[in-house]
Protein backbone atom coordinates (compact mmCIF):
# COMPACT_ATOMS: atom_id res chain seq x y z
CA UNK A 1 0.00 0.00 0.00
CA UNK A 2 1.40 3.67 -1.25
CA UNK A 3 2.62 5.68 2.11
CA UNK A 4 -0.58 8.62 0.50
CA UNK A 5 -3.28 6.15 1.07
CA UNK A 6 -1.80 4.60 4.31
CA UNK A 7 -3.14 6.28 7.81
CA UNK A 8 -0.10 6.65 10.77
CA UNK A 9 -1.22 6.33 14.22
CA UNK A 10 -0.41 9.59 16.42
CA UNK A 11 -0.69 9.44 19.94
CA UNK A 12 -2.66 11.99 21.70
CA UNK A 13 -4.09 12.67 25.02
CA UNK A 14 -7.48 11.24 25.69
CA UNK A 15 -10.64 13.34 24.72
CA UNK A 16 -9.11 14.77 21.65
CA UNK A 17 -10.24 14.85 18.00
CA UNK A 18 -7.30 15.11 15.78
CA UNK A 19 -8.24 15.25 11.87
CA UNK A 20 -5.35 15.01 9.62
CA UNK A 21 -5.02 16.67 6.52
CA UNK A 22 -2.97 14.23 3.39
CA UNK A 23 0.03 15.53 2.34
CA UNK A 24 -0.13 17.93 -0.89
CA UNK A 25 1.61 16.47 -3.81
CA UNK A 26 5.18 17.41 -4.60
CA UNK A 27 6.41 17.70 -1.05
CA UNK A 28 6.85 14.07 -0.30
CA UNK A 29 9.01 14.54 2.93
CA UNK A 30 6.74 17.01 4.87
CA UNK A 31 5.19 15.86 8.00
CA UNK A 32 1.41 16.01 7.15
CA UNK A 33 -0.97 18.98 9.22
CA UNK A 34 -2.47 17.50 12.09
CA UNK A 35 -5.23 19.76 13.42
CA UNK A 36 -6.45 19.23 17.46
CA UNK A 37 -9.82 19.97 18.12
CA UNK A 38 -10.35 19.84 22.00
CA UNK A 39 -13.79 17.45 22.98
CA UNK A 40 -14.43 20.37 25.97
CA UNK A 41 -16.72 23.19 24.42
CA UNK A 42 -15.49 26.94 25.27
CA UNK A 43 -16.53 29.09 28.28
CA UNK A 44 -18.54 31.50 25.68
CA UNK A 45 -19.88 28.13 24.22
CA UNK A 46 -21.05 26.65 27.09
CA UNK A 47 -22.51 30.16 28.63
CA UNK A 48 -24.64 31.02 25.75
CA UNK A 49 -25.86 27.21 25.32
CA UNK A 50 -27.25 27.86 29.08
CA UNK A 51 -28.76 30.85 28.29
CA UNK A 52 -29.99 29.46 25.28
CA UNK A 53 -31.71 26.19 27.33
CA UNK A 54 -32.59 28.88 29.74
CA UNK A 55 -34.85 30.80 27.12
CA UNK A 56 -35.94 27.90 25.72
CA UNK A 57 -37.89 26.55 28.88
CA UNK A 58 -39.45 29.63 29.78
CA UNK A 59 -40.81 30.43 26.28
CA UNK A 60 -44.20 30.49 27.12
CA UNK A 61 -43.05 33.19 29.70
CA UNK A 62 -41.54 35.22 27.90
CA UNK A 63 -43.73 35.79 24.66
CA UNK A 64 -44.21 39.74 25.02
CA UNK A 65 -40.43 39.78 25.50
CA UNK A 66 -40.13 37.98 21.97
CA UNK A 67 -43.22 40.17 20.97
CA UNK A 68 -41.61 43.47 21.56
CA UNK A 69 -37.97 42.43 19.78
CA UNK A 70 -40.21 41.62 17.22
CA UNK A 71 -41.85 44.53 16.94
CA UNK A 72 -38.85 46.52 17.25
CA UNK A 73 -37.15 45.01 14.59
CA UNK A 74 -40.03 45.06 12.17
CA UNK A 75 -40.61 48.85 12.68
CA UNK A 76 -37.12 49.70 12.13
CA UNK A 77 -37.15 47.84 8.83
CA UNK A 78 -40.26 49.65 7.71
CA UNK A 79 -38.52 52.99 8.71
CA UNK A 80 -35.83 51.84 6.55
CA UNK A 81 -37.72 50.07 3.69
CA UNK A 82 -40.57 52.88 3.29
CA UNK A 83 -41.13 55.71 5.90
CA UNK A 84 -44.72 56.16 5.02
CA UNK A 85 -45.71 52.90 5.97
CA UNK A 86 -46.34 54.64 9.43
CA UNK A 87 -49.27 56.51 7.45
CA UNK A 88 -50.62 52.75 7.08
CA UNK A 89 -50.50 50.98 10.31
CA UNK A 90 -51.89 54.89 11.82
CA UNK A 91 -55.28 53.42 11.17
CA UNK A 92 -55.17 50.64 13.28
CA UNK A 93 -55.27 52.82 16.76
CA UNK A 94 -58.85 53.65 15.68
CA UNK A 95 -59.73 50.34 15.25
CA UNK A 96 -59.29 49.47 18.94
CA UNK A 97 -61.78 51.63 20.10
CA UNK A 98 -64.14 50.48 17.02
CA UNK A 99 -63.37 46.74 18.34
CA UNK A 100 -64.32 47.83 21.99
CA UNK A 101 -67.23 49.24 21.12
CA UNK A 102 -68.37 46.49 18.63
CA UNK A 103 -67.49 43.90 21.75
CA UNK A 104 -69.43 45.78 24.22
CA UNK A 105 -72.66 45.78 22.20
CA UNK A 106 -72.38 42.03 20.82
CA UNK A 107 -71.81 40.78 24.57
CA UNK A 108 -72.58 43.52 27.26
CA UNK A 109 -70.22 43.43 30.20
CA UNK A 110 -70.13 45.15 33.69
CA UNK A 111 -67.10 44.99 36.40
CA UNK A 112 -64.17 43.73 36.42
CA UNK A 113 -64.87 42.33 32.48
CA UNK A 114 -65.68 45.82 31.34
CA UNK A 115 -62.24 46.77 33.25
CA UNK A 116 -60.49 44.45 31.59
CA UNK A 117 -61.79 44.87 27.74
CA UNK A 118 -61.29 49.14 28.47
CA UNK A 119 -57.57 48.44 29.66
CA UNK A 120 -57.30 45.72 26.75
CA UNK A 121 -58.67 48.20 23.97
CA UNK A 122 -55.98 50.97 25.63
CA UNK A 123 -53.09 48.96 25.56
CA UNK A 124 -53.87 47.83 22.19
CA UNK A 125 -54.15 51.60 21.68
CA UNK A 126 -51.49 52.69 22.58
CA UNK A 127 -48.95 49.98 20.76
CA UNK A 128 -50.78 50.33 17.25
CA UNK A 129 -49.68 54.44 17.83
CA UNK A 130 -46.50 53.11 18.91
CA UNK A 131 -45.95 50.88 16.04
CA UNK A 132 -47.25 54.15 13.50
CA UNK A 133 -44.75 56.70 14.76
CA UNK A 134 -41.99 53.90 15.14
CA UNK A 135 -42.82 53.05 11.34
CA UNK A 136 -42.81 56.51 10.36
CA UNK A 137 -40.30 58.29 12.40
CA UNK A 138 -38.01 55.52 13.69
CA UNK A 139 -38.28 53.55 16.79
CA UNK A 140 -35.70 54.71 18.82
CA UNK A 141 -36.40 58.19 17.88
CA UNK A 142 -37.68 61.06 20.69
CA UNK A 143 -39.68 59.43 23.87
CA UNK A 144 -40.76 56.38 21.42
CA UNK A 145 -37.99 54.11 22.81
CA UNK A 146 -39.06 54.97 26.39
CA UNK A 147 -43.08 54.06 25.31
CA UNK A 148 -41.73 50.69 23.60
CA UNK A 149 -39.81 50.31 27.19
CA UNK A 150 -42.96 50.68 29.04
CA UNK A 151 -45.19 48.92 27.17
CA UNK A 152 -42.82 45.63 26.95
CA UNK A 153 -42.84 46.50 30.73
CA UNK A 154 -46.76 46.69 31.38
CA UNK A 155 -47.64 43.71 28.84
CA UNK A 156 -44.57 41.20 30.27
CA UNK A 157 -45.44 42.17 34.04
CA UNK A 158 -49.51 41.68 33.33
CA UNK A 159 -48.27 38.30 31.46
CA UNK A 160 -47.06 36.81 34.40
CA UNK A 161 -49.59 37.66 36.56
CA UNK A 162 -52.15 36.64 34.20
CA UNK A 163 -50.37 32.87 33.70
CA UNK A 164 -49.69 32.81 37.32
CA UNK A 165 -53.31 33.48 38.08
CA UNK A 166 -55.05 31.11 36.00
Amino acid sequence: MPSRTRTRKVKTAAGVHTVHIPRQRGSRRAQPFVVVVPEHPSLTREALGFLGRTLWTARRALAPTGLAVLALAVTALLHAVEPWSGLVLAPATAATALWLVFVQRRRPARGTTFAWRVGLAVFAAITCAWAALAAGFGPLAGPLELIWLLTWLTAQTAWLIVRRTH
